[in-house]
């Protein structure tokens, strides 16, 4: 049975960083594409990256690019979120998804505020 889950979410100032994390379970991390979306109170979902099988392509939205960081360690089955200088409005509910078959996990959440 598949199953993602996130850690790592927190409480932080602006301008602090944050690693999230998304395990999977019951499949091959590494044979699949895994995306990082966010959704913040009273907004939509919205997709902030994605890192694909085997190729390791990675495409970032656009209010992220030069701050947030997408990996995968195989050997751990894990795919993380490294995310720096973060701001007030990266404030948001962080899940991670293997669309392939449209499996999420339940999310973890990241507020920023001083």
């Amino acid at each position: 049975q598949v199953h993602l889950v996130e850690s790592g979410g927190g409480l932080t100032q602006p301008g602090g960083s944050l690693r999230l994390s998304c395990v999977g379970s019951g499949f091959v991390i590494s044979e699949y594409a895994i995306a990082w979306h966010r959704q913040a109170p009273g907004k939509e979902r919205e997709y902030i990256a994605s890192i694909n099988d085997r190729d390791f392509g990675i495409i970032y939205m656009n209010s992220v690019k030069g701050r947030f960081t997408i990996s995968r360690d195989s050997a751990k089955n894990t795919v993380y979120l490294q995310m720096n200088n973060l701001q007030v409005n990266d404030t948001a509910t962080y899940y991670c998804q293997r669309p392939s078959g449209h499996f999420w996990g339940k999310g973890t959440l990241v507020i920023v505020s001083s």
